[in-house]
């Protein structure tokens, strides 16, 4: 392999450059984009294949590299952005990465300390040498073959470096998107809108009364959370889910059966919790009989005090009824997140339904992408096998 420039200033190694000079450009046989759970396990792949970390010693002489660029701070994914509250107990259960246990001795610890800890723990373990924070702006076609990623260091240096690589791994995730729907009136409102991403503790929302939109586990947590402190009032677009039966291997990939139906089909993913339902635990048992986890139908309007229907006594299976007029300090959307893949926008990979058509991991149009935490590798189980599986078909696709 051609001899390169050592890694950029985002490296472990290295976190202060001199001046950029313009973009630099370094071959490596496979860019990882992320470094969350799928991204993690598909660098842990891609290490057992044989290739070195772009950064670690001796990577220049190599015979085959990778780089993982993540543009996060610290490790953790978007684990290290949830709210404090959410501790280890009350999180969806936190799978393993590939060949490291996680240890939590204190199920009390908040989610957004202990997964950080662990993966970089796992980072330094099998040096995996993620370079941070790196943001990757584009990713195109270099005509012969190559795929050109270029990224931006954002230490404050802006340096930049185009990656020149055969293949690509993207576990980019759905943080930087998160989904505001439109609804009549909403720029009308007076008070506070908040998406789940923004959510940090129930006290800074306890001076007036709260809307929590969504139906899935986040909108149920934080309910759980902020009723206790102020008046909440919980809205659906469809009636929510309970699975009253113990959520088996069988359910699970069943579950995800279903939306990678609709990936392979080129349509937008749905997420995983949409099909699989909510669990009756003991808490959420509790939040249903006390009335906080009783949810009304989708409001008609957002008015500057609150939210309004046109029908409130119609509510129909699964929904409660109530008055025509909520007040509201708060509207917290819990309406979920979708995939960030704007950089992917140069290579034309999105169908005429809206999505990416998939055959599992890998992009039907380009098999030198690879998408994992993405669809139905949206689960933290889902994002292991994809990072093992998106290895597998570039080993095959490259060569490698």
């Amino acid at each position: 392999m051609e001899s390169t420039p050592a890694p950029p200033s985002g490296s472990r190694r290295s976190r202060r450059p001199g001046p950029p000079a313009g973009p630099r450009t370094v071959d490596v046989d496979v860019v990882v984009v992320g470094a969350g759970q799928a991204g993690l396990s598909a660098a842990y792949h891609l290490r057992r294949t044989g290739l070195v970390a772009v950064g670690s010693r001796g990577w220049e002489q190599a015979r085959a590299t990778f780089v993982v660029l993540d543009d996060n701070p610290r490790a953790g994914g978007a684990w290290q952005h949830r709210w404090p509250a959410l501790t280890m107990a009350a999180a969806h259960r936190v799978h393993e990465l590939p060949g490291m246990p996680l240890h939590v001795p204190d199920e009390s610890e908040p989610a957004a300390q202990a997964v950080p800890y662990y993966f970089a723990q796992y980072e330094d373990a099998y040096d995996l040498q993620v370079q941070r924070p790196v943001r990757v702006e584009r990713v195109a076609d270099d005509g012969g073959g190559r795929l050109l990623v270029r990224s931006r260091v954002l230490d404050g240096s802006d340096a930049q470096v185009v990656w020149r690589a055969r293949g690509l791994v993207n576990a980019s995730g759905t943080w930087q998107k998160p989904f505001w729907p439109a609804y009549p009136g909403r720029s009308t409102f007076a008070g506070r809108q908040l998406h789940t991403r923004d959510f940090r503790t129930p006290e800074e929302l306890a001076d007036g009364p709260v809307v929590v939109v969504g139906a899935g586990t986040s909108a149920v947590q934080l309910l759980l959370l902020i009723a206790p402190l102020t008046p909440t009032t919980w809205v659906t677009r469809r009636p929510p889910q309970w699975i009253d039966a113990e959520f088996t291997p069988e359910h699970g990939r069943e579950s995800v059966s279903q939306v990678d139906a609709r990936t392979r089909a080129g349509l937008p993913p749905a997420s995983v919790v949409s099909v699989t339902g909510l669990p009756l635990t003991a808490a959420y048992r509790a939040g249903i009989e006390s009335g906080v986890l009783r949810a009304r139908p989708m409001f008609d309007r957002i008015v500057p005090d609150g939210v309004e229907w046109d029908h409130p006594d119609e509510a129909g299976d699964g929904w409660v009824t109530g008055p025509a007029h909520v007040p509201a300090r708060t509207l917290l959307w819990a309406t979920g997140f979708r995939a960030s893949l704007d950089h992917l926008a140069p290579l034309g990979l999105r169908a005429p339904g809206g999505g990416i058509v998939m055959d599992g991991t890998q992009v039907v149009a380009d098999p030198r992408v690879q998408l994992v935490g993405y669809g139905p590798s949206a689960s933290t189980v889902g994002a292991n096998r994809a990072g093992r599986e998106a290895v597998r078909n570039l080993r095959r696709t490259l060569a490698l």
